[in-house]
Parts: C-alpha cells; structure tokens; sequence
C-alpha cells in the first residue's frame, strides 16, 4: 500500500466512525430517556468509535513503506503535542501521572539553565533578603555581565565586584565584563540546549530558540526563586505555528525576515504567544543558525514569549561543527564548551529527538513565503513599521549614526557580512579599503570575545576599523542606550540590533532604523540608507506572500490525498490530514457530550472541579470598577516618579494607584472592588509595584481582556489575582461606551532608567474610546469569581441580565504562591521546609 493511499484510507476510516458517533449522540425522543443509564456508561458506550478512532490515530502504519515516513507519528502519546508543550513536560514538577501538559496549563518548572546579567545584584539581594544564603543547584545558574560594560564609575564597577564575588562564592558560572552579551555565552557555551527550557532575567532570552531552546524571561523575583528552590511557576501561552515556504534568496537574511514578519503581521497576531517555526526541509535549511537566533531574538519585539525552532537536520550540522571544534580544544575549566558540546551528547540528542506530534493543536496558524522577501528595513521608531529597502534607498535618507552590535546581529557571520560591503569596495578602489561617509559614526561590537576573534581571524574586524569603525566592548551599549555614541537629537541611525522605539538609542527627537548587517555597513559607507546591491529581485515578482494558515495552497490540500501528496510537502499533508482527524474527533466528542447533558440535565456529574487549598478562597466577588481602555501601561497603573523611592507607604501607593490614567481614581474606587479594564493591561516596564499599587487599594482582583505578560508574572509574584474575561470588557463597552476604539494618539517612548526592564513588547500608546466621558467609573456589576468551578458569574446590576463564563483553571501550586502572600514568601516557606 502506498503512502497516499494509507492517508486515503485512514481519512474514510475517520470519516465513517464520526458519523457514526455523531449519529449516536443525536438526542432520542424524550420517551427514549425515560429509563437512562447512569451518564458515565453513556458516555463509554457512545464514545467507543471515537476511541477505536483514536487508537487508529495513533497506531504505527502497518505499511513499511508508509510506515518508515511519519516515525514521529507513530510514537504520539495519548494527548498529541506541540514541541513546547513537549519540553515544558520535560521540566515540570509535580505533575500527575499520565497528565499531559496543553497550552493554558499552569506548571511549576524547574528550568534547565537560568542565566542574570546586571541584574544579578538586585536578584542576589532578593535571594539573601528571603532568607536563602546557598544556591540550590549551582549547574543551573549562569552570571554575566552585559549591559553596563562601557561605565566604569565607581558605583557600577562596585555593583560588578559584588556580582563576581557572588558568583564565586557560590560557585556558579561566571563571565566578567567584555567576555560577551549573556545570551551569546548561553548559545555558544551550550547552556542553552536543543529540547531544554532555559530562562534568564531579560527579555531577549527568546533568541535561545534559534537552537531549538525553549528560552523565554523571567522576572527578577522569579530568578531568586529559582536560585533559592530551582522552581518557578510558569503558564504555558497559546501557541502559534508559523511555517516557512519557498527558500530564502540570495541577499535576503534572517534579520529582513523578522523584520518582515514584525511589519506584516502587526496587529498583535502573537502578542504573548509561544511560536514554532516549521517548513519544509528545503526551506528551513536555507536559514543558518545564525539566521535562526536572529529571528528568534526579535520574537520578542514582534510581541511573542518565545521563539522555538525545530531541531532538525541545519541544526545538527551546526552542532556536530561545534562538537568538533570543541574536541580539539585542549584543556579548559569542567563546565566549558569541550564538556557542553560532545559527540556522544548530540548521539543521545538526536537518539532521542523531540519533534511536534501530528495532530498537535496550535491556537493559530501563519505562513510566510520566503521566495518572495526582499530585505526590509523597519523603522523609524517602531518594529511594526517595515518597508522594502528599495524604497526606502529611493529615498535617499540621510543617516549620522550607524551600529553592528548587539546579541541579535554581532556573531563572526554578521560581521563577515558587514566587511565584505567594504572589501567589495575596495576592490572597486585599488585594493584600498574605503572610509565611512563624512559626517557619519559607525560602531561595531561583537556579540562575545570569540565572535570578535573569529572575525579577526577572518580580516573582517580590521576591514571595518580601516574603514574608520569605532569598536566597542563585546556587549550590549548602544542597543540599550548606554555608553558611547548614542542618537542625539535630530540625527537619524540604522543598526543591526533589535528595538528602535524612540529613546531607546538615545535622544527620544532621534529616528532609529533597525536593518540587516550588510545593509547597515553599506548605509555607513555611503550616508544614506541603501544596500551592497546583492539582491535581485524576480521578473515575476508581485508582493510577499503571507498569511493566515499553514501556506499549503487550497488546490493542493482541497483534494484527494493522493494529489495533495504529490503536490505539496509529503510530511506536511499528512500532518495536516492527521490535524483534521484529531479535530474530528474531538468535535464528534464535544457534540455528543453536549447532547447527552442538554438531554439529561446532568451538569453536576461530570463538572470538573479545581482543588481549592483551605487557604485559598473559594470565591472572590465585588463591584467592578471600569477603566475603559486598552494598554494601560504599568507607569499608568504606577506612576514612573515613585519606581525608585524605597520608602513609599503603603496609603500612598494606594493613593497614587492609576493615578496616570486617571486622577480621580482614588476617590472612585473602594475597597473589595474588582478592577475591570480592556486588554493589554499591564504593558510596559517590569515594575512590581504595578502590581502591589493595586493590592495597597485593597483591590484583590483585576479582569482584564488580556494581560501583559509580565505584569502577569509580577501579580502572581505578588499574590495578585488576575482573569482574563474578554466578554465581560464587550459587554461593559456595549453597555456604558457605546463606541468603538478610535485610533492611538500617543506617540511610544523609551520610560526613562527603564535599562533594566522586561518590555515584551514595548508598550503601545494607551487607546480610549475617543467620545469617553469617565476613564473609571462605578457600574453597579457585580461578578463572582469561582474558583472551584473556573467560572466568573456576572450580574449587570439590579435588573439587568445575569450570565456566566468559564475561565482558565488556577491549579493549587499557583494558589499556593498566592495564599502566602507571593513568590517570596513561598520560597521562603519552602527553604524553612529544607532546613
């Protein structure tokens, strides 16, 4: 039997069991129900064709020849994966036996590398101020210092030696300024590996993806946490596949194409979700490594808490090199990368490599043609602005300020990139290496010392210092708007690192374009925004193809397997056959479980209930308060003023709490009111007192459409609670605006001593509707929050309608945090429990 033939097979298969299934589950006439047998034998006996389907499902092709095809399909568990959800299983703790993590769930995980930067004092404190003195696991830790390299006052070289101290005196990994930009030591030295979950206290972490490592941010209470007891609590976000077609051309980069994707699709498509990147195995190997992290590295600005890449074929090349590398080395401490980067370590990898399961549910699907990319340069001031370079250069935009550096494009091969603009160049000018343009500052920094050796080994760094480069430091400067050279007002910059909202790079009356290597090399060589020329782009060209779906076009898929396969990617087709099927089942399910309820009114036997801990509260419920906006930004929820003052009280806090959204909101909420706003709550910088404002109001619940990611760590972090409801921000529009979001005004800024800070994405301008009368205002709802039952129940006043929803489960280790009063308090708890 053919391949396609089986797929043909097993879709009739599919096909005639739902329905059947869904046949049976019709309800009877109610005579038929007179004597019902108990719900649950219903439901055995009636699902039974789904679960031979599912056994079907999940069985291996008796075919070798299909069999030998879809190996990963055959060995699916019982719950069908993405790749995320199957390395958060990996590194969770606790679970129940045979529980299967799904997106939405909420875990305690034990992460295998948590590496701090600047930033490790300010943890280090917290750690020691909860009254932890000893590092737990000191092999998952890692310190690095980064971000501050260039300033060598006092105070910041005091904060580095007390840094280095630490890390010495427990033991833990180690790497002092100008050895590199932590998340490159974590990719070069092998802590962040393929099929593991390493986090770290900043919000690029993303970029540990581009290796096929699950890398997302943590808050700094989260690092003292994990230093303290190796754990941490973590929601596993929505997931989205984004799938390459067609290969990438030549003078096209990885750096254009998450430059593209930021641009195209930038109406918040993957704000706080989790992406894998899929294609065929043509397309993903024309994206290096290097591209990979690229991309990875900039999910962030595009909005998403991770950025995964499969691990694949590209990716083992890239390793075995490293492996060889490595076992030529002689000598060297325990934890370097001749002890990472083995041959036998990659044996056991791909031995045992993970991969998405067939049938795995992604929240949403988008594809990409990358045949059809040209470069992109994104800006000025916003990642969510991306034009064909073409058009830009037509422009002639006159630039002061040009910069290779950070961890996105500062590797040997971006630098190699960048040299060869001026090496070309150069052979156009009798060998002699050409000078940068009068009136321009070009900067470069290698992403670590030994992407910087590499490319003196190679000629490229001199290329570029005869050329008139400034270099700097192995670190992250300029990108953060620290140390040299930074955008003055008035000048326009191109760079090759990841953020450009205003003030990000200096002056906030700067314009800052982010490009690809080569691109900023040759924009420098010639003062205006151009490229080297090395992309030509087709006759036949008629725009980038992009969308919603998997990029399978709709003749190839809408037919019969057998034309399907022979047309598009084999392993694709089949994925999506098998995705259907799963679907079916799960309808065919749904339909029945529904009729046999609505038939017997038997909602109470088979609701599933949360296990509440006696020192939780089984409800929660108060008069919601409405703050009719969407991205309402932490400095509006916490005035910026009051960040960096240690000794603000708690009745002040509760004063000023949204007092920058609204001045009157101190007299209009109560006590025991539950705060209600649209969605986005909490974007902006990483401060926790957004979070303990609120709690100082005495407010102990926000319902929110949606959170910003990390205001949802630091509410959790700081017992608290918060629901996503987004019916209940329509219904509460519908009823008391009655208009629909007009556009933003604001224009977005780089909060000032926000170096430090988690933005994932940057804060968008905060948008009311713009006929609005009352920011905040009393509205005679209530809602009730069950927690057992994961419900809120709502009442629209006295005499309006009363409806109620279901909401994500909060499982008692979350519970746990909160009911002690947060992260800190729990670990302190668990340390006493150590003792």
């Amino acid at each position: 039997m053919s391949l396609p033939s089986a797929v043909s097979n097993l879709q009739a298969t599919a096909s005639r069991s739902i329905v059947r299934l869904t046949r049976r589950a019709r309800p009877c006439k109610p005579e038929a129900y007179a004597r019902p047998q108990p719900l649950s034998l219903q439901l055995r006996s009636r699902t039974s064709n789904a679960k031979r389907l599912q056994d079907l499902l999940e069985a291996p092709l008796k075919d070798t020849s299909a069999a030998a095809f879809p190996s990963k399909f055959e060995k699916s568990p019982r719950v069908p994966q993405t790749l995320t959800e199957k390395i958060v299983q990996r590194h969770c703790v606790g679970l129940p036996n045979n529980k299967f993590v799904r997106s939405g769930d909420y875990v305690t995980l034990s992460p295998h590398k948590c590496m701090t930067h600047d930033n490790s004092w300010p943890v280090a404190t917290k750690f020691l101020s909860i009254g932890a003195s000893e590092i737990n696991d000191k092999t998952q830790i890692v310190m690095t210092l980064d971000h501050d390299v260039q300033n060598k006052s006092e105070t910041n070289l005091k904060k580095y030696r007390q840094i280095e101290e630490f890390a010495k005196k427990q033991g833990v990994p180690f790497y002092p300024a100008g050895r590199g930009i932590g998340h490159q030591i974590m990719v070069e030295e092998g802590y962040a590996w393929p099929g593991t979950l390493a986090v770290a206290s900043d919000s690029h972490s993303n970029m540990y993806g581009g290796v096929g490592c699950l890398g997302t941010p943590v808050v700094r209470t989260d690092a003292a946490s994990i230093w303290a007891t190796s754990k941490t609590w973590w929601q596993i976000p929505p997931i989205c596949r984004v799938t390459f077609t067609g290969t990438l051309p030549q003078g096209v980069t990885g750096k254009d194409v998450i430059i593209a994707l930021c641009g195209l699709f930038s109406n918040d498509e993957v704000l706080n979700h989790a992406i894998e990147f899929a294609g065929s195995e043509e397309s993903m190997a024309s994206l290096k490594v290097d591209d990979r992290l690229a991309i990875a590295n900039m999910t962030t600005e595009w909005g998403a808490l991770t950025g995964l890449f499969p691990i694949d074929d590209t990716l083992q090349r890239w390793l075995r090199y490293r492996a060889t590398e490595a076992a030529l080395r002689v000598g060297g401490p325990d934890d370097s990368p001749s002890s990472q980067f083995t041959h036998q370590r990659l044996d056991d990898l791909f031995t045992n490599q993970l991969s998405a399961d067939s049938g795995a549910k992604y929240s949403k699907h988008l594809y990409l043609d990358l045949s059809t990319l040209s470069p992109y340069v994104s800006g000025p001031n916003s990642v969510k602005v991306a034009t064909p370079l073409q058009t830009l250069a037509a422009q002639k935009i006159q630039i002061n300020k040009a910069y290779l550096v950070s961890c996105t494009n500062s590797r040997a091969s971006d630098l190699a990139a960048a040299a060869r603009v001026f090496k070309d160049a150069a052979q156009e000018n009798g060998s002699t290496v050409p000078k940068i343009a009068d009136g321009v500052e070009f900067y470069i920094a290698a992403a670590s010392a030994p992407e910087q050796e590499a490319a003196e080994a190679s000629g490229d760094w001199q290329a570029m210092l005869a050329a008139g480069a400034r270099p700097l430091p192995a670190g992250c400067g300029p990108c953060i708007g620290l140390g040299t050279g930074l955008l003055e007002p008035g000048e326009v910059g191109i760079s090759a690192s990841n953020r450009n909202f205003k003030g990000r790079m200096g002056s906030t009356d700067a314009k800052a374009y982010l490009a690809s290597p080569e691109v900023v090399a040759a924009s420098a060589l010639h003062g205006v925004i151009t490229g080297p020329g090395w992309y030509n782009q087709p006759k036949d060209w008629s725009g980038v193809i992009r969308g919603e779906g998997d990029g399978i076009k709709v003749e190839e898929m809408m037919v019969t397997p057998e034309q399907a396969l022979e047309k598009a990617n084999p392993e694709q087709a089949l994925e999506k056959v098998i995705a259907q099927l799963y679907s079916m089942v799960e309808d065919g399910e749904k339909e029945l479980f529904e009729d046999i309820i609505r038939t017997d009114g038997a909602v109470g036997e088979t609701e599933q209930l949360t296990k509440v801990l006696p020192s939780f509260p089984k409800r929660v419920e108060g008069e919601i308060v409405f703050c009719d906006a969407d991205n309402i930004n932490t400095d509006a929820i916490y005035p910026g003023k009051y960040t960096y003052q240690d000794e603000v009280t708690q009745e002040k806090m509760a004063e000023v709490c949204m007092s920058n959204y609204d001045s009157e909101f101190a007299s209009i909420a109560r006590e025991g009111d539950i705060l209600v706003a649209g969605f986005n709550f909490g974007c902006g910088s990483s401060r926790e007192q957004a979070a303990t404002a609120i709690l100082a109001k005495k407010i102990p619940l926000v319902v929110a459409g949606s959170f910003g990611n990390i205001f949802s760590r630091n509410s959790i972090n700081n017992a608290l609670m918060g629901v996503e409801v987004p019916k209940l921000v329509q219904r509460l529009r519908e009823s008391f605006s009655g208009v629909q979001l007009g556009e933003s005004q604001q224009p977005i800024a780089e909060p000032s001593r926000n170096q430090e800070s988690l933005d994932s994405p940057p804060p968008a301008p905060q948008a009311v509707p713009p006929q609005e009368k009352l920011l905040a205002r009393r509205t005679g709802w209530r809602l009730v929050w069950d927690v057992r039952r994961s419900k809120v129940i709502v009442q629209e006043g006295e005499d309006g309608p009363r409806w109620s929803q279901k909401v994500g489960e909060l499982p008692p280790n979350v519970q746990e945090i909160i009911a002690r009063g947060g992260l800190e308090k729990w670990v302190k708890k668990e340390i006493e429990g150590t003792i």
